[in-house]
């Protein structure tokens, strides 16, 4: 019996072991390490004594020059849903540790869409100018630039050094396994090659002009890359990745992020954020490491890459994508912090991405944003040697510069305020490789950046409807040494409580009347979290003049009824959903309405809802195909269609009782059963059971919420050619609420942070 008892405690239960699993797979709760950060003072030998005395391995630093320190203890499980509370106060009594944290894993995910295969240069038609609107990439290498000189970074699932299109340039000092401890990237091989992502990102950007499968953007360039994504991904993982030997490392490509799946919203943690400062800070000499990022594979849930702290960084390079006939991808997110685009795949008619693939093979099919963010790596590559003096913002400005948006094709394409054509899908457009290239040769740098924070909200407000927040800036710092004349980046720092997340739309319109929607509506977005110190981002206002008016517009945009349906109306004959607001009607659009009278042909990407056409299916609906009587050729048209699901679900996948995917306020979600409990409202509401009653549209808005952080933060320089960039601190102060004589509930917020201007 002793025995046994004792191979129980040294063995995590299966049941154990089944319960991580799926706190892994169902995005539950954290899942604790045995790791540490720790941040202490006296340097590695009293890191070395700490880590011994209390039976921690010392692992070394997190940063070659810094004071965090990397511990594992072998006596604590490997994967726990709790914290080791024991070893953590130990070390916390420590009097030279200032600060520690317990690694918990995080979710990340590739973002591809790929399928192998055996490609050719000829092939390659977004290189070698077989369409009209390429990336212009031949006109910078017949001026002999090929990358030369320049070091890029794959921080992935590894990178197969020994490839043939790839070997004669991998830089092993440019590499290293993190997620094994080593200096060998080799993927990990196994039967459905899923650690080929890497490898295919890395011949992108420098596949060997041999002969071999195709070539890379800068076939000249050397490229490393780093293995971290095969293994568990903590905020050591990202920031050892994103900080590997920056006075080497010029450009860092990465294809990655949280969960794209239109309900996360995540950034990187305080150690990754420390590497992305100390990378812009020292990497390149001083000049600043280049982080290059792909904007989000989410477009079919809805995703916004403002949601993804590291696309919504100011210190990264977001780049989009676009199709071989200039279309908004499927999987494509669109947000305001993107600023270029270049191309991948799209329908099954377009041609997508030629590269290299695991186990020394080739492919044509690289695919999703994954394969977007190599090519303008590549091309950046091909900037920074016709100028290596160029720091991380002078790379931002002449990509702004080099990006066009001609006959890429959107619906949002407007000017900005000093006439650049923007949009939320391609940023500025087309990254053209030639003209970045001419731009970097006559590129002056850019002065320091400036920061600019302006207070705007010092009282709570109330939300309901839509709630439009002014501020007249009027001297953006003047007299100050953080006078702005010029905008880079634009940041705005909000926290707010609300009751659905996903049926907010946040917009910035700036005192040259460009609207930036921050965030817009997530369906799958069910968190009743809201935004908690939540900077949202935008590029653009890039030149613009930050002085006059900022506007912030908080918009609700869902359904708020418990029995789940839409007032509707008629106004010139387009259909518009409604909410009733309070006492009033208000003509308030719900979703990317088509903007014309119903047309029979609601074809491609569009669905049916009602006499309307739809970009997608609203709340409590969900799409379906049908085929419709033939037509006078005799043949069948099928049609997208919404479908109402059961009144019970808020989201689903079919219309049965057991297809939720979300349920309603005051409901709560059966996972094994895939259903929706029937609501349980607060005492004294003035909420009726929907079933019971006579099923009218009660005029309630369970998601008024609290905001209740807001500042401008304005970024830029004394010159037209400037920055920005901040961060505002704020909490979360609810005020008193209640609920009204019409069943609105009620409630004061405070907004402590509006936009950082960059």
């Amino acid at each position: 019996m002793r025995r046994r008892w004792w191979w129980w405690r040294r063995r995590p239960p299966l049941l154990l072991l089944l319960l991580l699993f799926l706190s892994l797979a169902n995005g539950g709760g954290a899942v604790y390490t045995n790791t540490w950060a720790v941040r202490l003072a006296g340097g590695a030998q009293a890191a070395r004594r700490i880590a011994q005395k209390h039976g921690f391995t010392h692992l070394g630093r997190v940063f070659d020059d810094g004071e965090y320190y990397y511990f594992r203890h072998e006596s604590v499980v490997k994967r726990s849903l709790n914290p080791h509370q024991m070893r953590h106060k130990l070390l916390e009594r420590e009097p030279k540790v200032q600060w520690l944290e317990q690694q918990a894993v995080k979710r990340r995910q590739k973002r591809a869409f790929v399928i192998p295969s055996d490609p050719l240069y000829r092939k390659q038609w977004y290189l070698n100018n077989e369409i009209p609107n390429d990336l212009n990439v031949l006109s910078a290498w017949k001026r002999g630039y090929t990358g030369k000189g320049i070091v890029v970074s794959i921080l992935d699932d590894g990178i197969e050094k020994n490839h043939p299109d790839l070997a004669a340039n991998y830089d092993p000092s440019a590499s290293f396994d993190i997620n094994d401890n080593d200096p060998d990237p080799q993927p990990r091989y196994n039967f459905n090659d899923e650690n080929r992502h890497g490898t295919r990102c890395a011949g992108e950007v420098a596949a060997v002009a041999n002969n071999i499968c195709g070539v890379g953007v800068a076939f000249n360039a050397k490229i490393g890359g780093v293995r971290m994504l095969d293994g568990e991904i903590t905020d050591i993982v990202e920031a050892r990745s994103l900080s590997l030997n920056p006075q080497h490392i010029h450009i860092y490509s990465a294809s990655w992020g949280p969960e794209d799946n239109g309900k996360t919203v995540e950034g990187p943690g305080l150690l990754a954020t420390q590497a992305f400062l100390r990378g812009i800070t020292n990497g390149r000499g001083g000049l600043g490491s280049i982080f290059v990022w792909a904007s989000g594979n989410g477009g079919f849930q809805y995703d916004n890459c403002n949601c993804d702290g590291y696309t919504n960084s100011i210190y990264t390079l977001s780049v989009g994508s676009t199709t071989e006939l200039g279309n908004v991808p499927w999987y494509s997110e669109a947000c305001s912090s993107t600023l270029t685009a270049t191309y991948s795949s799209g329908t099954r008619v377009e041609r997508q991405i030629v590269t290299t693939d695991l186990r020394l093979r080739c492919t044509e099919n690289h695919t999703g944003t994954s394969a977007s963010a190599p090519l303008a790596a590549g091309i950046i590559a091909l900037a920074l040697e016709a100028n290596p003096t160029l720091t991380w913002r002078d790379m931002q400005h002449i990509v702004v510069r080099a990006s066009k948006p001609l006959n890429l094709k959107a619906d949002d394409w407007a000017r900005n305020g000093v006439g650049r054509k923007v949009s939320h899908h391609y940023g500025y457009g087309l990254l053209d490789a030639g003209r970045l290239v001419d731009l970097a040769t006559k590129w002056l740098t850019v002065r320091p950046q400036r920061k600019c924070s302006i207070e705007v909200i010092k009282s709570p407000q109330v939300i309901s409807g839509k709630l439009t927040i002014r501020k007249n800036v009027v001297s953006a710092c003047l007299g100050t040494k953080n006078y702005i004349r010029s905008l880079e980046h634009v940041q705005a720092q909000i926290s707010l409580a609300y009751s659905r997340r996903g049926d907010l739309v946040i917009s910035l319109i700036s005192p040259g009347g460009t609207r930036s929607k921050l965030v817009d509506v997530r369906p799958y977005d069910t968190s009743s979290q809201g935004y908690r110190d939540w900077t949202f981002m935008t590029t653009h206002s890039w030149d613009e003049d930050p002085k006059g008016l900022w506007t912030l517009e908080i918009e609700n945009k869902g359904d708020f009824t418990n029995t789940g349906g839409f007032k509707t109306f008629l106004r010139e004959g387009v259909k518009v959903i409604t909410l009733s607001i309070k006492s009033k009607h208000t003509k308030n659009m719900i979703y990317r309405l088509a903007t014309l009278p119903f047309h029979p042909k609601c074809e491609g990407p569009f669905f049916i809802f009602g006499h309307l056409c739809v970009t997608y299916c609203p709340p409590r609906y969900y799409n379906v195909t049908r085929t419709l009587a033939k037509n006078n050729l005799n043949r069948s048209i099928s049609v997208n269609v919404c479908v109402p699901c059961h009144s019970s679900c808020y989201s689903c996948s079919g219309n049965s009782v057991n297809n939720c995917i979300a349920c309603p306020p005051f409901s709560n979600y059966d996972e094994k059963r895939r259903s929706c409990s029937p609501p349980v409202y607060p005492k004294h509401s003035g909420i009726s059971d929907p079933v019971n009653s006579s099923r009218e549209h009660h005029k309630i808005a369970v998601m008024v919420a609290i905001l209740i952080g807001n500042n401008l933060h304005l970024h830029g320089a004394f010159h037209i050619r400037r920055t920005s960039q901040g961060a505002g601190q704020s909490g979360i102060h609810t005020r008193a609420g209640g609920w009204d004589q019409e069943g609105w509930r009620w409630g004061r917020v405070g907004v402590g942070g509006l936009p950082k201007a960059i």
